[in-house]
């Protein structure tokens, strides 16, 4: 068990969560008095694992294996700026 300050935890967060994870355990003080436990979360072994594209694969859409090429046209329409002329022009 180990003690960090307020401030401390605020700058250093990223590796007392991998700390934390790992088994340790981190009290957070304010001004030198305890306020706050990091610990591990004891998640079920279970967990649903995500994948990517689920929607899709569920609602019988699946993305495009090969996107069209950007035509010389659309690329100087896209540097050209707004089509619409700004609002004291109009």
């Amino acid at each position: 068990m180990r003690q960090v300050n307020l401030y401390e935890a605020k700058t250093h967060l990223s590796a007392l969560v991998e700390e934390a994870a790992g088994g340790g355990e981190i009290i957070i003080a304010k001004n030198g008095r305890p306020c706050a436990r990091l610990v591990a979360l004891d998640l079920p072994a279970d967990l649903p694992h995500r994948e990517f594209g689920h929607w899709g694969q569920k609602y019988g859409w699946k993305a495009p294996e090969v996107f069209p090429e950007t035509t010389a046209e659309e690329i100087a329409l896209w540097e050209a700026g707004p089509v619409f002329p700004p609002d004291d022009e109009a």
